[in-house]
């Protein structure tokens, strides 16, 4: 199993609009090319100090082969979706495989 993780930091003034629109469009369009079977969604307690809200959302996957074809078929078209918060957040994505679980 893989974890596709996305840490994003987002202004405060586009802080509510762009959590609504995480939860309600753009994790179920992440799960809706189902090549994710899971999405968490975190908080980041740790301020920074650029200010803003940090949040991390992960995504389960079954295998690298599966995330890469979501990178060919469905990453760019998802991602341009954020383009109406261009300029209000930052964001940095890591890929995590899961060793064991307990």
């Amino acid at each position: 199993m893989y974890i596709y993780n996305v840490t994003i930091n987002i202004e405060e003034t586009k802080h509510e609009e762009w959590l609504s629109w995480m939860k309600n469009e753009h994790i179920p369009d992440m799960l809706a090319t189902g090549k994710f079977s899971k999405a968490l969604m975190s908080k980041v307690l740790v301020e920074e100090e650029m200010g803003g809200y940090t949040y991390s959302v992960q995504y389960t996957t079954d295998s690298k082969g599966t995330l890469q074809q979501y990178y060919k078929v469905d990453a760019e078209r998802l991602r341009a979706k954020t383009n109406r918060f261009a300029g209000h957040f930052v964001a940095f994505r890591t890929e995590l495989e899961i060793i064991s679980e307990h």
